[in-house]
């Protein structure tokens, strides 16, 4: 069994595609075939227009696969945060946006027919501060959504109570991804290397486009736009457990170190762990929820366990809209945050609306042009801890060097005078590769829980055969002779 892939992939397989194999033409390019890009693709050529997808690896390869699947407009405790930084106008925008996506999720679901285990349930953000609780309750209760606050927590340990959403939703997203994705025109191992204007080139062939959506987790493309300055991206993990029980709802904790709940037919999801990717002396967050697991749910098993990689902007909004006011023709979805399916709908809406010359009321709160006020300092920190990352691989000095790194732990070591990343397998065979990430040149580190060499700035991943995993890089990291 492959315990490092998650329920979703496991029990729904998406027939293979063809890749680009000439150049081409076409209306509208989306790039990346995830949630976003499918749904971005399928709402636009609902509404009549050509619209081709390129992706990079195969359908739903990405983030999605990765997804714990909750379709919620509760996400976590943000709305006091939004109504005191963007304002009550643009709250209920962002409110109001996740509301229409949850109804339009059970209008395309119920129109088309798709049987993806689309379940309506209560979702709950959880704690122990009573008082802060509440007064989320009454911010999202103001701002138009299905709010309460409720002591009755039928969680495995004690809190001081929740706030429950009701009418939200769960499903398997790759069931429903691979009914939409049946539809539309989609070339698989097609990565786009570089977008100038309306031209995309890709190692198959050119695609000349009117229009360009970048729905590919992480927009790789630094100027124009600047996404590297402005996002981060977060690591966390989830373990699916058997003869654990039901609990009512889905569940995530609203304060630091907080676990995520939610049942799957007979499994429940455990989630949690976050940690900035790349974050140094990170290790053991599989066995620190297997823990609790045991604490918890001492009758469970566990069946399978994966992980997520989030983007996360300053003000906890996603970008969606124009790329960049010097590009009008080319459209992002991105900083989805932890609520990756919701927001997949929200950006489908967007642009469909934009790209369709219709008005939409709650465009505005995404826009990806914004810069607020409040997100300077937090802007700035991003911008910090990249060149935290640049400098560290300039003024570092090794200390240990291969010989001595120990059997199935990793380092970084002075070889043929450079440094690299090596990787010390149980029987000895070391794999050695450039410690540095070919997007913006920050030191790699070391990611012992899944044996990985993740980017601090950025939040770009590579396997220890230096094998790309996720962006921005596009680039393999040359192994070292």
């Amino acid at each position: 069994m492959n315990t490092t892939e998650s329920i979703w992939s496991r029990n729904c397989q998406i027939s293979e595609r063809d890749s680009l194999n000439q150049d081409t033409e076409t209306e509208i390019a989306v790039i990346g075939a995830g949630m976003a890009g499918i749904l971005t693709a399928y709402a636009l050529q609902a509404a009549g227009h050509q619209v081709i997808v390129l992706e990079a690896e195969r359908i739903a390869s990405g983030q999605t696969r990765n997804t714990t699947a909750k379709i919620t407009s509760q996400h976590a405790m943000i709305y006091q945060k939004l109504i005191r930084t963007l304002g009550e106008d643009k709250a209920r925008q962002y409110a109001s946006a996740n509301e229409a996506a949850i109804r339009e999720y059970r209008r395309l679901i119920d129109a088309e027919g798709i049987d993806c285990d689309f379940t309506s349930c209560n979702a709950y953000v959880y704690g122990d501060n009573i008082r802060q609780l509440q007064d989320e309750a009454e911010a999202a209760i103001r701002l138009g959504l299905p709010a309460e606050f409720t002591d009755d927590t039928p969680l495995p340990f004690p809190v001081g109570g929740a706030v429950r959403f009701t009418g939200q939703a769960a499903f398997h997203p790759l069931k429903f991804l691979k009914a939409l994705a049946d539809r539309l025109t989609i070339y698989e191992h097609t990565s786009v290397s570089t977008v100038e204007d309306h031209v995309l080139t890709t190692q198959r062939g050119m695609i000349r486009a009117e229009k360009i959506i970048f729905a590919c987790h992480y927009p790789f493309i630094n100027f124009p736009g600047m996404y590297f300055a402005r996002m981060h991206q977060e690591r966390s993990y989830v373990v699916a457990l058997k003869n654990a029980g039901q609990i009512e709802g889905m569940w995530i904790g609203g304060e630091k170190g907080g676990y995520s709940f939610r049942n799957y037919g007979d499994l429940l999801l455990l989630g949690g762990e976050g940690h900035r990717t790349g974050e140094s002396g990170v290790g053991g967050r599989y066995e620190t929820l297997r823990q609790k697991a045991k604490e918890w749910f001492p009758d469970s098993r566990e069946t399978a366990c994966w992980s997520a990689q989030d983007c996360i902007t300053p003000d906890q909004v996603p970008y969606i809209g124009r790329y960049a006011s010097g590009q009008p023709d080319w459209y992002v979805a991105t900083g989805f945050q932890k609520w990756g399916m919701t927001s997949s709908m929200v950006s489908a809406m967007l642009i469909r609306d934009m790209i369709c010359g219709n008005e939409n009321p709650n465009a505005e709160v995404f826009d990806p042009g914004r810069f607020e006020v409040s997100s300077i300092p937090k802007v700035a920190a991003e911008g910090g801890h990249a060149v935290k990352g640049l400098t560290k691989r300039l003024f570092e000095i090794p200390s240990d060097q291969a010989a001595q790194i120990p059997y199935g732990h990793a380092g970084i070591v002075s070889l043929n005078g450079e440094k690299a990343g090596v990787y010390k397998e149980e029987d000895g065979t070391v794999h050695a590769v450039d410690i540095q990430c070919p997007h913006l040149g920050c030191q790699l580190e070391w990611n012992p829980d899944e044996r990985s060499w993740d980017c601090p700035c950025h939040g770009s991943r590579f396997d220890y055969l230096g094998h790309l995993i996720s962006g921005p890089a596009q680039e393999e990291i040359t192994p070292e002779a």
